[in-house]
């Protein structure tokens, strides 16, 4: 079989091969980051005053609906990584077939609840009144579009598994250049408010979700698949499942802890909301070196177990863990250094800007922990250790739902405890990542 569009990471440099996948990841990422970068700097700059903090009460919630099929995504990932890596070519090609299945499943079921309990949702996370209309709008589209988002993230997942990170990256880029475009026209031109911002982003999703899928199947024989390859394979979906729950339910427990959070970031009112969806927006983009490290992790550490090679994969891991410490230390001087500058761009609110800028020096202390948890979770998933994804976003829960109440009740912290919160959450999570690392047991979760 040819196999220009795949990368056999199962020999070879380790570094070397990381870092060759991760570069498009990163940059893919942070084109799909730029989504939301150039939402918020036009919506904030062009919109009304409460625009900006309506799309960010959204966030949380976008987030949870994203991440739910994210994991599904991850789990077929996860099949096709480890059997690729043991040769199973024609079995790797049933696996890509009956994930038609499960993005359609997952996609329509999260699309039809985000439209129909927005109002709930959003009323539950105590969104201020004068945020309501604009939030539910917002909400209504962008979320009710996540069948577009899985079916992307499915692609995308498939494409990456095989060690192809090229492919959806070359897609974000043009559906990135588009969302800025449109962005222009509907809010700057049209004055459509955040209504024209969620169509643009909408609408740029899906020109990334079919290029990339018409392109995977033009280019890839592993997507070239017969008719058999796409019955219904009740083993195959039963192990994706099985891969894929944990995995779903740990993004969830991770989203319901923001939405937790956010719901009291929400209490102080839209100027700490401003602050607060800005540094949310700065950290997104900060995090997706880690998130593409993480994602080749996980290829690496898939492609190897199911080829059996473990002391690879820890050597792999361990040299992650390396670059991770640098680039926490670069940031943590960008933000000291250039915190109200990067604040600024997104808003002209004077006492958001100050404290978005003192939040983000709170968090970037604790950025090395954040890479740890990408570093030694995407390791994990990808060997299969699926019951620890699940154990990974119950501490999460409990850090951030936890944390915040005792920050809060502390005299003298009152709205800092937002940010030292997500900080602290990112420190024991990280730290639980390594824990279950060094125990070894994941040696026994190889799902081949």
């Amino acid at each position: 079989m040819e196999k220009r569009y795949v990368t056999d990471m199962t020999k070879g440099n380790e570094i070397a091969l990381l870092i060759k996948f991760t570069v498009p990841m990163l940059l893919g990422n942070l084109f799909q980051q730029f989504y939301n970068l150039a939402d918020s700097i036009i919506i904030g700059r062009f919109g009304n005053e409460y625009s900006l903090p309506s799309i960010g009460a959204v966030g949380s919630v976008n987030f949870l609906f994203f991440s739910l099929c994210l994991g599904m995504s991850a789990g077929v990932g996860i099949m096709i990584s480890q059997n690729f890596g043991a040769g199973k070519d024609d079995y790797v090609k049933k696996i890509v077939g009956n994930a038609i299945y499960i993005t359609l499943a997952a996609g329509i079921l999260m699309s039809f609840v985000s439209v129909v309990f927005a109002r709930p949702i959003l009323t539950l996370m105590k969104t201020p009144a004068e945020c309501m209309p604009e939030a539910l709008l917002y909400m209504r589209i962008v979320c009710g579009a996540t069948f577009l988002v899985a079916g992307y993230n499915m692609i995308s997942s498939i494409l990456r598994a095989l060690g192809d990170s090229k492919t959806p990256l070359v897609f974000l880029v043009v559906a990135c250049l588009i969302n800025v475009v449109l962005d222009i026209v509907t809010v700057v031109l049209l004055h459509w408010g955040v209504a024209g911002v969620a169509v643009a982003t909408v609408f740029s999703q899906t020109i990334a979700m079919i290029g990339s899928i018409l392109v995977g199947v033009k280019r890839n024989p592993y997507l070239q698949l017969k008719k058999y390859h796409m019955d219904l394979n009740t083993d195959i979906v039963d192990k994706a499942v099985r891969l894929g729950i944990p995995l779903a339910l740990q993004n969830a427990l991770i989203a319901f802890s923001c939405l937790a959070l956010q719901t009291v970031v929400n209490s102080f009112g839209s100027d700490v909301m401003t602050a607060y969806t800005v540094t949310g927006r700065v950290e997104q983009f900060v995090q997706q070196p880690f998130g593409s490290l993480g994602t080749a992790v996980s290829t690496f550490a898939g492609q190897n177990a199911g080829a059996k090679k473990l002391d690879r994969v820890k050597s792999g891991c361990i040299k992650s863990v390396m670059l991770v410490a640098v680039f926490s230390v670069i940031m943590i001087a960008v933000m000291f250094a250039f915190g109200e500058n990067i604040v600024w761009i997104f808003t002209k609110n004077e006492k958001a800007i100050e404290i978005g800028a003192a939040g983000l020096r709170i968090t970037s202390m604790f950025y090395f922990f954040l890479g740890l948890i990408y570093v030694f979770r995407g390791m994990l998933n990808g060997v299969g250790d699926a019951a620890f994804a699940l154990i990974n976003g119950i501490i999460e829960v409990v850090g951030r739902i936890g944390f915040a109440t005792i920050l809060m009740a502390i005299p003298g912290v009152g709205l800092w405890g937002c940010w030292y919160t997500n900080g602290l959450t990112w420190a024991i999570t990280g730290i639980g990542c390594v824990v279950r690392y060094m125990r070894g047991k994941w040696r026994k979760k190889i799902f081949v």
